[in-house]
């Protein structure tokens, strides 16, 4: 599988030591409202450029089937879904995933023990607004989100209604949702046309109920 990327111009930083976690760098916090927030670290990974080339040649990916109701014609069926996938339990995982989720294990006080990959080939792949299905069973969930590739348009909006936020993130950008965003507030990644191939690298958590987070 064929990556059409040129790294250099979108950055991402090379590391003689292979992809790891910069800690000097410190994200910053969004706060959606008094309930949901989002932290956003610019260049948190190290190597990302290594780390892309790594997971897409490497990876198993995968292409779902997602079940669609279309509510003109009363009629539901199944589409592929428009990216590939994969995931691991965490101590499963090739490196440095195990690595990166101890390092926001460290900072967000809970378990990070799985880890899912998401591969948008081009700027036709997307995912449409949702919350992640761990809000059925936590409270107030961390989703973690590490970004190798090319740069892509991230949306939040309130269920509600209200207004959204839109955010870019590029390659070896974290991006993290915690508190009620997963209940009260829905994501997307839109088409981007022209946009290169981008992987996310998204790691939860099991325990239903995450211990006071660290500053």
């Amino acid at each position: 599988m064929t990556a059409a990327w040129t790294p250099s111009l979108f950055g991402g930083g090379e590391s003689a030591e292979g992809p790891g976690v910069d800690p000097t760098v410190v994200p910053r916090r969004i706060v959606l409202d008094d309930r949901s927030w989002v932290d956003l670290a610019p260049a948190w990974i190290t190597g990302a450029d290594a780390w892309f080339d790594t997971i897409v040649a490497e990876a198993p990916w995968d292409q779902r089937r997602r079940r669609m109701y279309d509510p003109a014609s009363g009629r539901s069926g199944t589409v592929m879904e428009p990216r590939l996938t994969c995931g691991w339990r965490i101590h499963e995982a090739p490196d440095p995933m195990p690595l990166v989720a101890a390092a926001l294990s460290e900072r967000y006080g809970v378990r990070f023990d799985r880890v899912g990959c998401n591969y948008y080939r081009h700027g036709d792949d997307s995912v449409a607004w949702h919350g992640d299905r761990v809000r059925f069973t936590h409270a107030a969930p961390i989703v973690a989100i590490v970004s190798l590739g090319a740069p892509r348009r991230f949306g939040l909006r309130p269920i509600g209604g209200g207004a959204s936020t839109r955010l870019t993130v590029a390659g070896g950008d974290l991006l993290v949702m915690g508190g009620r965003c997963q209940h009260e507030w829905q994501h997307t990644v839109p088409k981007w046309p022209g946009a290169g191939p981008r992987v996310s690298v998204t790691f939860r958590h099991d325990d239903p109920g995450p211990r006071p987070e660290r500053p």
